[in-house]
């Protein structure tokens, strides 16, 4: 528990962090926190061991990091920008709150730098927050029925996550 409650303050103070991030801008505090809340069940769901749990949650709050840069450098928010922009920044953040392990650190930046990348996609920690992305953008980007069947049966693996894309979408 001692262990449970340390990952619960870190990420307590990660999302306190991409709150003044984005700070004026609701919508991109809505979709993270989101994809937070969905990528924390399924991986509970899942049963992933603590260390991944860690990974997968830090990974989420800060999945779209890069979205502000990319707005600022390139006036665009395309995945691909995202995926570019989003490590630099992540590792700076994580750093400067001290208490994440640099195994952490690299893990978490190589998740934010391919969350748009659906080939290939290398362990549980970066399927579910794929999963989790989905779940949001599906409903804010107002996908129909069919974007959503493909999306079930192309991205979606986890057991978990499928059922909560049939149930949420009632497909």
């Amino acid at each position: 528990t001692h262990k449970m409650n340390h990952t619960i303050e870190m990420n307590e103070t990660l999302i306190q962090k991409m709150l003044a991030y984005y700070s004026g801008d609701p919508a991109r505090i809505q979709h993270f926190t989101k994809v937070y809340a969905y990528a924390s069940m399924i991986g509970h769901a899942e049963k992933l061991s603590d260390d991944l749990q860690h990974i997968l949650e830090t990974a989420a709050i800060l999945h779209d990091i890069g979205i502000k840069i990319a707005e600022e450098k390139y006036h665009s928010s395309a995945g691909p920008l995202q995926e570019k922009e989003g490590p630099a920044a992540a590792r700076q953040m994580l750093t400067e709150c001290g208490t994440y392990s640099d195994a952490v650190i690299d893990r978490v930046c190589y998740l934010i730098g391919h969350h748009h990348t659906y080939s290939n996609i290398d362990g549980i920690d970066y399927q579910i927050l794929v999963e989790a992305d989905f779940l949001v953008n599906l409903y804010e980007d107002h996908a129909d029925r069919q974007a959503i069947q493909t999306a079930i049966a192309r991205i979606f693996k986890t057991t978990s996550g499928t059922e909560m894309a049939h149930v949420m979408f009632d497909i």
